[in-house]
Formats: C-alpha cells, sequence, structure tokens
C-alpha cells in the first residue's frame, strides 16, 4: 500500500476524498456552503439514523421549528446575543418592503424555542420536557471556511430539555453523554470529553462540554457539544412551573448538540491512498460483488454471483463492462467496507473471496458461509478503525510539566491547571494551543503556570 505522511494524508482527505467518493461538491456559489451530492446524502441519511434512533430510545420527541427567528426573541438572553451576534444572518425585506420587525436565520435555536417552552410547560407534570430536531442552521463564520468543519450553512441535530430540579439536569448530562459514546463508537470515533474552560462555554450556558476527536492532521476536531444551562435561559424567557403546592420554580435546562463535523471526522480518520474507508453503521453499499470475467465462462460466473448476492442484499453486484481493477479502484474510493470477488476458480471450488477495504486482505471462504462471515468481517472492520483511531489518539497525548520549555506541535498537551483563566491563558499562549478544558481525572501536581498544588487534569491542542 502506498504511504504517505500524516499531514500529505490528511490534506488529500479534504476536497479530493469527498468529490471522488460522491460526498458533496465544494463548487457552489456560496462561501462556506457546498452541495450534498447523492452518496453523501446516502452516509449523511444513515448518522441521521443513528441519532434518531438514540433519541427514540431515551424518550426524545422530535420537533421542526421554523428557520426565522423574529429579533425580539433572540434579544432576550444578553450574553447568548452577545455570544452570536457577529454570526448571524439577519433578514431585513419581504420582497421589496423593509420589514417592521427584523428577523434572523436561526444559528441554533435556543431564541427560536424557549418562547413556547414557556407557554407548554405549566407544571411539575409537563416535566421533564425532552426534544429534539435535525435541521439547517446559518452561521457568517468569518475565519476560514473547510467543508464539512468549518461552514455557514450547517447540517445540525441539536436536543432540548427541561427539568424540575439541577440534579434532574445533571443526570440528563450524564446519558447525553452515554448517547455521544454510542454514536462514537458506531461512526468509529474515539474522542476527550473535556468540560470547556469558563472563556470558551456556550454563550449563556452554566457550564459547556465537548467532545474533541484527534485527526491525522494534527489537531483536534469538535464533534459534539454538550451544555448544562441551569435556569439561566429559563429566567430570561420567563419559563416556569409550579409545584404540588402551587409554587413557581423556573426550569433547569441541557442542549447537546452534533453538526455534519461527525462525517468531516470520518472522512479525516478513515482515510487513506486511495480514498475513503467508511465505518459499516453508516456505509450506504456494505459491500460490492464483482465477477471475474473470462471468455467462455460468463454465464457461470454470473450466475454464480447472483446466488451470492440472493443471501446479501445491503450488497451490489458491478456487472459494468470494464475490468476488475478499475471496479476495485472505483469502490475503494467511495469506502465500501467489504468486496467479494468471484471467477471461475471460485465457482468451480463453491467459494468467494472477501476484501475488507481497511486491510485489502484476500480471504477465502466457503459459498454457505458468506452470509455469516460477512457479518463478523463487518464487525471486526469496524474494530479495527475504532481501535486505530484510537491508538492515533493515545498515542498522541504527551504530559506536559513546564510550559516554558516548548511548543506543543502535532500533539495533545495533558497538564496540570489551577483553573484560573489567568494560567489558562499563559498556558495556552506559551504552548501555541487551545484549552479544550479538564476530564473527570485527577492527579496531584502543580499547575504549569503558577505553580501552585493542584489535582485538576487539563489538555490542549491546536484546534481546526
Amino acid at each position: 500500500m502506498k504511504t504517505s505522511t500524516e499531514k500529505e494524508k490528511s490534506s488529500k482527505t479534504k476536497r479530493d476524498v469527498m468529490l471522488e467518493a460522491g460526498i458533496c461538491d465544494m463548487r457552489y456559489g456560496v462561501k462556506g456552503m457546498y452541495i450534498w451530492l447523492p452518496y453523501g446524502m446516502e452516509i449523511r441519511n444513515r448518522v441521521d439514523s443513528i441519532i434518531r434512533e438514540e433519541m427514540k430510545r431515551t424518550s426524545h420527541g422530535e420537533v421542526y421549528f421554523p428557520l426565522l427567528i423574529p429579533e425580539n426573541y433572540f434579544k432576550k438572553e444578553e450574553e447568548h446575543i452577545k455570544g452570536f451576534s457577529t454570526q448571524v444572518y439577519w433578514v431585513t425585506h419581504g420582497g421589496d418592503k423593509r420589514l417592521k420587525r427584523k428577523l434572523l436565520l436561526r444559528p441554533t435555536s435556543e431564541t427560536a424555542m424557549y418562547p413556547s417552552f414557556a407557554l407548554w410547560i405549566r407544571t411539575h407534570r409537563d416535566l421533564p420536557l425532552k426534544i429534539f430536531q435535525i435541521v439547517n442552521t446559518y452561521r457568517y463564520e468569518t475565519k476560514q471556511t473547510r467543508p464539512l468543519i468549518r461552514i455557514r450553512e450547517i447540517h445540525f441535530f441539536e436536543s432540548h430539555t427541561a427539568h424540575e430540579t439541577f440534579e434532574e439536569s445533571e443526570k440528563q448530562i450524564a446519558e447525553d453523554v452515554e448517547i455521544m459514546s454510542n454514536i462514537g463508537k458506531k461512526l468509529c470515533i474515539p474522542y476527550l470529553l473535556n468540560r470547556r474552560p469558563e472563556w470558551d462555554k456556550f454563550a449563556g450556558a452554566y457550564y459547556s462540554m465537548g467532545a474533541d476527536a484527534f485527526m491525522p492532521e494534527g489537531k483536534t476536531l469538535q464533534i459534539g457539544t454538550i451544555h448544562n444551562y441551569r435556569d439561566n435561559f429559563s429566567k430570561a424567557y420567563n419559563i416556569k412551573y409550579k409545584d404540588d403546592e402551587g409554587k413557581e420554580h423556573y426550569v433547569h435546562q441541557t442542549t447537546y448538540g452534533m453538526s455534519e463535523r461527525l462525517i468531516g471526522a470520518v472522512v479525516l480518520l478513515h482515510s487513506d491512498s486511495t480514498g475513503l474507508i467508511l465505518p459499516p453503521a453508516i456505509a450506504p453499499i456494505k459491500g460490492v460483488i464483482i465477477p471475474v470475467i473470462f471468455k467462455g465462462k460468463e454465464k457461470r460466473v454470473m450466475e454464480f454471483a447472483d446466488e451470492v448476492h440472493e443471501d446479501l442484499k445491503d450488497f451490489v453486484i458491478d456487472k459494468r463492462a470494464i475490468t476488475p481493477g478499475n471496479k476495485y479502484y472505483d469502490w475503494e474510493k467511495k469506502g465500501v467496507p467489504l468486496r467479494i470477488e468471484i471467477g471461475p476458480r471460485e465457482v468451480d471450488e463453491g467459494c468467494v473471496v472477501i476484501v475488507p477495504r481497511d486491510t485489502k486482505e484476500k480471504i477465502k471462504i466457503a459459498k454457505e458461509d458468506v452470509k455469516e462471515t460477512v457479518e463478523k468481517e463487518l464487525n471486526a472492520l469496524s474494530d479495527r478503525l475504532y481501535k486505530k483511531a484510537e491508538k492515533l489518539l493515545r498515542e498522541k497525548i504527551v504530559n506536559i510539566e513546564d510550559m516554558n520549555k516548548r511548543k506543543v506541535s502535532r500533539k495533545i498537551a495533558r497538564f496540570n491547571w489551577c483553573g484560573s483563566e489567568e494560567c489558562g491563558h499563559a498556558i495556552e499562549e506559551s504552548l501555541g494551543v487551545s484549552l479544550l478544558g479538564t476530564g473527570s481525572e485527577k492527579e496531584k501536581g502543580r499547575c504549569i503556570s503558577c505553580h501552585r498544588d493542584c489535582d485538576t487534569i487539563a489538555y490542549g491542542a491546536k484546534t481546526y
């Protein structure tokens, strides 16, 4: 297999891999927006299906709120508007008439949803309220846009919940953490879960957590965020419930969000010099059957291939009149997890050859064992992809004891931090990283900035 440096590999997994695989076309006339192609839509729909399964399992109801948000809704939460003010797309005209009340395209849906929450929630019997939607959001991204990573039209999943108490909202956060773990495993994306520093939390949140996956290019990519709002938004939007004694209380709220960055992470993590490698859970085509035709033996091979296909409905048969090598290459670019080769020899022996996309190892199996073996090989491929990405993540974590010794390049820095903003910014500047935040680890040591005793472990890395 052709080898390349991590940097070369990563640069290739941008436009080249996505366009060649048929995921999206970036040649649209608005910067930061692009066209989802049929194969990419199939992948995206499968990711959405996984999310919907998790939401159904955890009793969330699906909703759909309008795209346009009135300006007065948006302005109710001061910290929130401050956080999004520079990213909002405003609608000021309807046709040639100036609107009396400006509207905006949703950058996220708190300000659209919460006036309705105030109408829906009356007593404690209306709680918990757990809803989600999968919609497009719009943010005027001022940094350099990058397909599937930093864009202006975002395919966005967001769940919103409301609870009686802070303790119940914390239980919801724990459930969100579990959901994120399940999704990460199905997409073969390991990550670190960090509580963001105060200056980097979501605007209006009590605290925020980010799931950070490490990419071969040497940066971390935030693939999901979980927020506890406490009662910050309920006070702004007057979302209250009455208890059994008729006493009013503000609800406690949480949110959880992800986007097509999940697919961006798959593209960056699971590609090689040929193209994409798709985790089976989101592959539109689980495998392809390729008849290897020799003159005079076409009928026997095609009939045998059709018989194998009867047991493998998630597979396709490639009957195009081109060479087997060209077929292999085409399907490898698309990341199809398994390939089955059938030639005259396989027909004579009553077997097939299975080739996993990641290893390209040829595995000969009896025809009657095809269905069972395919299932095992798909599971094994998922396991290999996850473990390979997890190994990359763990190998790139480096312990830092003195922030003044060196910059951290293409690594994740792990260090003790006292928690102060002053020390946090000093660490970021000295190491040349963004402070990702803190996990659940505790380890006695000294803050690498102020040298005070502390037991909090923090992480830092260059980010997208």
